[in-house]
């Protein structure tokens, strides 16, 4: 049975670009996050990863920092978080006319998962590493 697609905000935050969303428009998504929940099963993870498709960058990272802090650390599980989040930043950075900052962004990605293989967090590691390759692409 599908799920509900969750709500998208108004607009994605592009700072310069567009106003900013108030400040606790993700904090009942953020509540879904709590020590008892298995991470992808939370509405934080499952709409930050459906924000980062709809292209809703900055929101993205809003919501998937609180899943990357409540992980262990060092995992393969926090790599992956972070190397999502840096993806959202670095599709941010070219909504916002920064090429290179991307391709920065980029080269940390890679760092974070070329010690991985497989499937971490029910994500492909090779999957996730050709939307980074995508990103490259778009901002050469």
């Amino acid at each position: 049975m599908n799920q509900p697609k969750p709500r998208l905000p108004p607009h994605a935050y592009v700072p310069g670009k567009t106003p900013r969303h108030p400040e606790d428009w993700f904090e009942f998504i953020k509540s879904s996050l709590t020590p008892q929940a298995h991470v992808v099963e939370t509405q934080c993870w499952k709409t930050g990863l459906y924000y980062l498709h709809q292209g809703y960058h900055w929101e993205c990272h809003e919501l998937l920092e609180p899943v990357w802090m409540s992980l262990p650390n060092p995992s393969p599980e926090r790599d992956m978080v972070q190397a999502l989040i840096q993806l959202a930043n670095a599709r941010l950075k070219l909504k916002m006319e920064r090429p290179k900052a991307t391709l920065r962004l980029c080269d940390i990605i890679d760092d974070l998962l070329c010690a991985h293989s497989g499937t971490i967090l029910g994500l492909s590691v090779a999957e996730v590493s050709q939307w980074v390759a995508h990103t490259r692409e778009t901002a050469i």
